[in-house]
């Protein structure tokens, strides 16, 4: 039995596209087709999306790409949440040079991809692997992930999303007096979740440098 497949890529490096086809092509499952859609930034992306011909199967995107402003369309985030909305059989696999605690979790809680990928756990058989497993209705993560996504589950300490961001900028080499800036907190309001945090680490009393060294231990960040 055939079974053909519309698969959409969207990377704005060259090269990257060029391994997802040479994986495709490598790929040997019985009665395995299928026709590739190509598209280099967001626009050229939501284009061949919202063309006559907008089904596929498989779409995958990179996180980071030239926007489309005038569609509200930033990222492969958008692009994914987009696809969810009107093609929700299809699966989605990101690419992601982002390596933050905060950032992953974020994308798996938001999208909930099929497949998510660090780039530089990217190489020719992890491609055909994570392909094989969203083939057969099986999500994939790499092993970056999985290293976060393990991290999460077993860490007992629970922070909300300000003191992530928190804890991310001053990991960052931001100083305190500047995070309002990045989050939308008063500069007291900082200082007071940052005390509570080394107090949660049982830290209290220690540094900045300290805070964020245990955070990392804790997977926090």
């Amino acid at each position: 039995m055939l079974n053909h497949y519309q698969i959409l890529i969207v990377d704005d490096h060259p090269f990257i596209i060029e391994a997802y086809k040479n994986a495709l092509k490598s790929y040997s499952a019985e009665g395995f087709q299928y026709t590739v859609s190509q598209a280099n930034n967001c626009k050229s992306a939501y284009e061949i999306l919202t063309g006559n011909q907008n089904h596929f199967d498989i779409a995958f995107l990179d996180i980071s790409m030239p926007a489309y402003e005038e569609k509200n369309l930033h990222s492969g985030e958008d692009l994914a949440k987009m696809i969810r909305k009107i093609l929700p059989d299809c699966k989605v696999i990101l690419l992601t040079m982002h390596t933050e605690l905060i950032k992953i979790n974020n994308i798996i809680k938001d999208i909930n991809p099929n497949g998510l990928v660090i780039k530089n756990d990217l190489t020719f058989d992890e491609l055909l692997l994570a392909f094989d497993k969203i083939l057969n209705n099986e999500n994939y993560y790499s092993q970056t992930v999985i290293k976060f996504v393990s991290q999460s589950q077993h860490e007992s300490i629970h922070i909300d999303e300000f003191d992530k961001q928190i804890l991310f900028h001053l990991s960052k080499g931001i100083k305190t007096k500047d995070i309002p800036t990045y989050v939308p907190l008063s500069l007291s309001a900082v200082e007071k979740r940052k005390l509570s945090l080394k107090e949660l680490l049982h830290l209290k009393g220690g540094s900045d440098v300290e805070l964020i060294s245990e955070a990392k231990k804790k997977g926090l960040i």
